[in-house]
């Protein structure tokens, strides 16, 4: 393991990195891409390393990395109303992102992943959160409000509320404008009728 320290002190206070990062890296040391390979596959076997997505690695023990893996995203829907404290129990990572990957759950560090793909024009309304010393896209009150009929999620009767009694009627509007007509009257109507989703 001649350079795992060097390569440990050189990667580890990166949110992610890349292996094409580390090849550049390793060759700089001298090590040919056999030893590199070996030395990720030895650090994931141990547990020092985590992968993220084909490529991406860290050596972070939170999950919420994830997301960098697929930049450019922000958490969004269940878990950005988690991060809210909009309910009571916590939320998968739902990480929204306009890569144009495979959407679905992924396991990732040991946790159920939720990856949705989001159009280009639908990429506004989030904000940075700190998440225990992470800094993280989380989108704001009403862009989850927004994605919630974007992505046809049911909500229910206390997220209703939550969105009723949180959300800047101007900042909506705003958005509103850059929403397909269709989520827009949804969207809309709801917020008329305080209704929850059928």
């Amino acid at each position: 393991m001649k350079y795992m320290a060097d390569f440990i002190s050189h990667f580890e206070k990166r949110t992610i990195f890349s292996m094409r990062d580390a090849r550049i890296f390793m060759k700089s040391r001298g090590a040919s891409v056999g030893y590199l390979h070996f030395l990720i596959h030895y650090m994931l076997k141990k547990g020092k390393l985590k992968r993220l997505a084909k490529g991406s690695y860290t050596f972070r023990e939170d999950v919420m990395a994830a997301g960098f893996a697929f930049s450019p995203f922000y958490y969004g829907l269940h878990q950005a109303l988690s991060l809210k404290n909009a309910l009571s129990q916590a939320a998968n990572p739902v990480i929204i992102t306009t890569r144009k990957i495979r959407p679905g759950v992924r396991g990732i560090m040991g946790t159920n992943v939720v990856v949705r793909r989001i159009s280009p024009k639908m990429f506004f309304g989030f904000e940075m959160k700190e998440h225990y010393g992470l800094f993280i896209p989380v989108s704001d009150t009403e862009k989850t409000f927004i994605d919630f009929i974007y992505f046809r999620q049911k909500i229910h009767a206390d997220t209703m509320q939550f969105f009723i009694k949180r959300i800047d009627r101007k900042k909506l509007d705003k958005y509103l404008k850059k929403t397909p007509k269709w989520a827009r009257k949804r969207v809309l109507h709801l917020l008329a009728q305080g209704k929850i989703s059928r």
